[in-house]
């Protein structure tokens, strides 16, 4: 009994020994794939702030090479243009915090000045046009991506901004804190194929509703929400609605 108690003793032993020379031999390893990596990842930031030096111009100014760039930057996790709080080094590095913030401001300009008239909320694409008419460019230089990164910028200061997306392919900006129902996203998308214009027949016949449901939408965007403007003498259906996010404005 005393001899298989060495045994097991002996045997335990070595078993704890084997134990700890894994444990030593797992930190090691741990230990050296950490130093490769952050050698990676230093290697990493120095080759990008090359490229961010060199190629900061076309990063802020031409639009096809900032969403090559960000698609990139996208795929190994980083994100550089999401403003100084959350782009961090990687905002400052390309100067992209300052103009991130310039064009967030922008967009709350356009927003509220036209909010009288929309009821605080504008199609996105009609949105990107008057901010690159405020800041003197031509189309094409501020993107809707541009100004859909912007606008999550703007979420924590709880002013209500957010981009929707109403269907075939179009989407509006809300400006004002407060949620936009079903039936609210089904009328501005049909109110942006007629450009603007929406009246009870449009709802009841592409999308199905009843009358009751078609005229209650309307008047609650109308009388609630003053989302829409009534035209009371349409020439067609007598009583028609305008819905000025969803319109075309030539200033």
């Amino acid at each position: 009994m005393h001899r298989l108690g060495g045994v097991g003793l002996a045997a335990f032993d070595r078993q704890r020994e084997s134990q700890r020379s894994f444990a030593e031999l797992s930190t090691e390893l741990s230990k050296t794939q950490i130093d490769h990596l952050h050698t990676q990842l230093t290697q990493f930031r120095s080759a990008l702030t090359h490229f961010a030096s060199t190629h900061r111009d076309s990063i802020r100014k031409d639009p096809t090479f900032r969403h090559a760039f960000q698609q990139m930057c996208s795929s190994i996790g980083v994100d550089p243009l999401a403003g100084p709080r959350k782009g961090g080094w990687w905002a400052e590095m390309l100067g992209m915090g300052d103009w991130q913030h310039e064009l967030g401001v922008q967009i709350v300009d356009v927003c509220v000045s036209t909010r009288e008239r929309n009821g605080g909320v504008i199609e996105l694409g009609e949105l990107v046009r008057m901010v690159s008419k405020l800041r003197g460019v031509e189309s094409g230089v501020v993107t809707e991506e541009d100004v859909v990164r912007s606008i999550k910028t703007l979420q924590p200061l709880g002013a209500g901004y957010e981009v929707i997306d109403v269907g075939n392919g179009k989407k509006i900006v809300r400006s004002v804190v407060k949620e936009l129902d079903e039936d609210q996203a089904t009328v501005l998308a049909e109110a942006q194929a007629e450009g603007g214009r929406i009246v009870e027949e449009i709802l009841v016949t592409r999308r199905g509703w009843t009358r009751e449901r078609a005229r209650t939408a309307l008047e609650n965007m109308l009388l609630r929400d003053g989302l829409c403007w009534l035209d009371a003498q349409d020439e067609q259906h007598g009583k028609a609605y305008w819905v000025p996010s969803a319109m075309s404005w030539d200033e």
